[in-house]
C-alpha cells in the first residue's frame, strides 16, 4: 500500500464540502440538494465514479466551480468520493440537505480552510484515510477572542 497527501487548492472566497457517497446518481441528487438549499449560491460538484467507466462526473451552476470540482475530484481519485465548491454561501447552508441525500455515507469536512486529503492506494484503487482541515490551535481562547468571535458571527448574519 502507498499513501499520498493531496493538497486541495481553492480561491480565498470559496468554501468546500468533501464527502463519500455510493451511487452514480449521487451527482444529480447532490446538485438538487445544492440548488434547492440556498438561492444565489454558485457551486460545482465533482464525483468519482467507482465502477463502470470510472469517470469524474460533474454538475453545478458555475463553470469555474465545476472545473475546480472536476480537477480536485480527479486529483483525489478515490472511488465514490465527492467534492463541492461554493461561492456566495457557506457549507452550513447545505449540510442538512446533503446529509439527507440517501446515497451520502460520510462528510469528511466542510470548510474554507486549507485542506489535505490523505489517500491510500492499493492494486484495487484508492481510498480516503483522513483529512487535514486547517491549521493547529495556537492557544486557548481568551475574553477578547470570545468578543471577536461573537461580533464576527453577528456581522455575517449567523447570530443576533
Amino acid at each position: 500500500m502507498k499513501t499520498k497527501v493531496v493538497d486541495i487548492k481553492m480561491p480565498p472566497d470559496v468554501n468546500m464540502i468533501f464527502g463519500m457517497t455510493h451511487f452514480i446518481k449521487s451527482v444529480e441528487d447532490l446538485y438538487e440538494a445544492m440548488v434547492t438549499s440556498c438561492p444565489g449560491a454558485e457551486f460545482g460538484i465533482g464525483f468519482c465514479e467507482a465502477s463502470q467507466e470510472c469517470l469524474v462526473r460533474s454538475e453545478g451552476n458555475n463553470a469555474e466551480m465545476i472545473h475546480l470540482a472536476e480537477k480536485t475530484a480527479f486529483d483525489i481519485a478515490c472511488g465514490h468520493s465527492f467534492v463541492i465548491f461554493m461561492r456566495n454561501a457557506f457549507p452550513i447552508n447545505f449540510l442538512p440537505r446533503i446529509k439527507s441525500v440517501p446515497e451520502v455515507c460520510r462528510i469528511f469536512c466542510a470548510t474554507a480552510n486549507p485542506v489535505q486529503v490523505i489517500v491510500a492506494e492499493t492494486e484495487l484503487g484508492r481510498g480516503v484515510m483522513g483529512v487535514i482541515d486547517g491549521l493547529m490551535p495556537k492557544g486557548i481562547e481568551q475574553d477578547e477572542h470570545k468578543q471577536t468571535r461573537h461580533k464576527f458571527l453577528r456581522d455575517i448574519g449567523y447570530k443576533r
